[in-house]
C-alpha cells in the first residue's frame, strides 16, 4: 500500500508541476476513500482537491490484487493516465458539461493532467449535516437537491451526453453485478471482514450477504429496467450535496458519474447512503423518525401522479436498489485491507456490520415473500429505523 500512496503522490506534484509550472505544492492532508486517492492540497495560494485514478478501480480491488501485483499496475498505468476515456478525464468532462447548464451547480475544475483531477472547494454544510440538525426540514431539502436535477430529469436529457463519457462505474446495478457475479462473487463474500472483523462475524456477514444478494439479483431481474432517455447524476450521496449559502440557498454538488437512467437512481442512492448515515451517527429516535417520514413524504410526491400499481413498483424497485447499494458499499468497507484508511463512517459501518447486514437481510425477504404487499415501504423503513435506534 505504501508504494500505491507514493506514486499517487508523486503523480499529483508532476500534474500540479505540468498545470502550474511555477507554484509551489504542498500536500496538506490525505482524505480517506475507498474509490481513489485524494489529497487536499495547497498549490501556491490556492487550496485545491487532487484526485487520482489508478486503472479506473478502486483501491479496495487494487490493493486486493484484482489488477494483479504492483509492479505490472504501475506499468499499464503509464498508459491508462494518456487515455482520453480515463475514469478521471469523463469525471472532468461531466463538471464541465454540467457547469455550462443552469442547473445543476456543481465544484469547479481546476486542471486536469497525468490522470489527476483537481476541484476547488465547496465550503458549507453537507445535506447530511443538515437533515441532522434540521431533521423536520428533510422533505424540503431533498426537494432543493432534485430540484437541481431537474434539467438531468427531463425526458431527452441523454442526448446532452456522449454515450462514451458516461461514468457506468457508478451505477448501482453494475456495481452490484461486477461484486457478485459467478465464482468470483462467492469468494469475495467468503472473505468479508477477513482483516477487520472476528472469525464468527465474518461467518454471520458471509451467511447473511449471500442469501440477500441471491434475492436482491433475483428482485432486480423481475423489475423494468430503470433506462430511458433521462439522465441521472450517478454518485448523489449526502456527502456530495453541499449548501454553501445555508439551508435555503442552492446546494453545489460534487463527484459527478452521469449515465443513462431512470431519475429512481439518484433517489436510491440518496436514501440509501442516508440510511447508513443515521445508522453509523444513531441520533435521537426523534431525529431518526423524522428524517425518515420526510424521506416518504419526498418519495410519495415523486409517485404522486402514478396509478395505485405504478405506485406500488416504483416504490418496489426503489427499496431493491436501495439494498443494493447498501450492498455495494459495506462490502467494500468490510472487504478493504486493515492497513487502508477508512473514512469515519466506513469504519462505524464496520462495527454495526451485522445488524446492517440483518436490516438488508430482513427487508429483501420481505419483498421476496411478497411481491404484491403493500406496506413494503412503510415496513422496510420501520426495519431502518429500528437499526438505526
Amino acid at each position: 500500500m505504501v508504494d500505491v500512496f507514493v506514486h499517487a503522490a508523486a503523480l499529483i506534484h508532476r500534474a500540479a508541476a505540468e498545470i502550474w509550472p511555477t507554484a509551489p505544492v504542498e500536500l496538506e492532508c490525505h482524505v480517506p476513500s475507498v474509490t481513489g486517492y485524494v489529497h487536499r492540497t495547497r498549490v501556491g495560494e490556492r487550496i485545491l482537491y487532487a484526485k487520482t485514478s489508478l486503472l479506473g478501480v478502486s483501491l479496495v480491488s487494487l490493493l486486493r490484487g484484482a489488477r494483479g501485483p504492483w509492479p505490472a499496475v504501475l506499468e499499464e498505468q503509464q498508459a491508462f493516465v494518456q487515455q482520453p476515456d480515463g475514469l478521471l478525464q469523463r469525471e472532468a468532462a461531466q463538471l464541465r458539461l454540467l457547469a455550462g447548464l443552469d442547473r445543476p451547480r456543481v465544484c469547479a475544475v481546476a486542471g486536469l493532467a497525468q490522470g489527476v483531477l483537481f476541484t476547488e472547494p465547496v465550503t458549507g454544510p453537507s445535506l447530511a449535516d443538515l437533515l441532522l440538525v434540521r431533521p423536520s426540514d428533510t422533505a424540503e431539502l431533498l426537494a432543493l437537491a432534485f430540484h437541481e436535477l431537474r434539467p438531468l430529469h427531463q425526458a431527452g436529457a441523454a442526448r446532452r451526453l456522449d454515450p462514451a463519457g458516461v461514468i457506468g462505474e457508478r451505477s448501482i446495478a453494475g456495481t452490484f453485478q461486477r461484486k457478485f457475479n459467478g465464482l468470483s462473487g462467492a469468494a469475495y463474500i467468503e472473505r468479508l471482514g477477513a482483516e477487520r472483523c472476528t472469525p464468527e462475524t465474518n461467518a454471520e456477514l458471509a451467511a447473511l450477504v449471500r442469501l440477500s444478494v441471491e434475492r436482491l439479483r433475483h428482485l432486480r431481474m423481475g423489475l423494468p429496467a430503470p433506462v430511458g432517455t433521462t439522465l441521472v447524476y450517478g454518485d448523489l450521496k449526502p456527502e456530495h450535496v453541499v449548501f454553501p449559502d445555508g439551508a435555503t440557498g442552492r446546494p453545489v454538488l460534487l463527484d459527478p458519474g452521469l449515465m443513462r437512467a431512470a431519475p429512481m437512481v439518484d433517489v436510491a442512492k440518496l436514501l440509501s447512503r442516508m440510511i447508513l448515515v443515521l445508522i453509523a451517527r444513531r441520533p435521537d429516535a426523534t431525529t431518526t423518525r423524522e428524517i425518515l417520514d420526510g424521506f416518504t413524504v419526498f418519495a410519495v410526491t415523486r409517485v404522486a401522479q402514478m396509478s395505485a400499481r405504478d405506485r406500488k413498483a416504483w416504490l418496489r424497485h426503489l427499496l431493491t436498489l436501495w439494498l443494493m447499494d447498501a450492498l455495494n458499499i459495506l462490502t467494500t468497507y468490510l472487504s478493504a485491507p486493515a492497513a487502508l484508511p477508512l473514512p469515519p463512517l466506513g469504519l462505524t459501518l464496520i462495527e454495526r456490520a451485522a445488524p446492517v447486514c440483518r436490516l438488508i437481510d430482513t427487508v429483501s425477504a420481505d419483498l421476496a415473500r411478497d411481491p404484491a404487499r403493500s406496506d413494503a415501504w412503510d415496513l422496510a423503513l420501520d426495519e431502518a429505523m429500528a437499526v438505526a435506534s
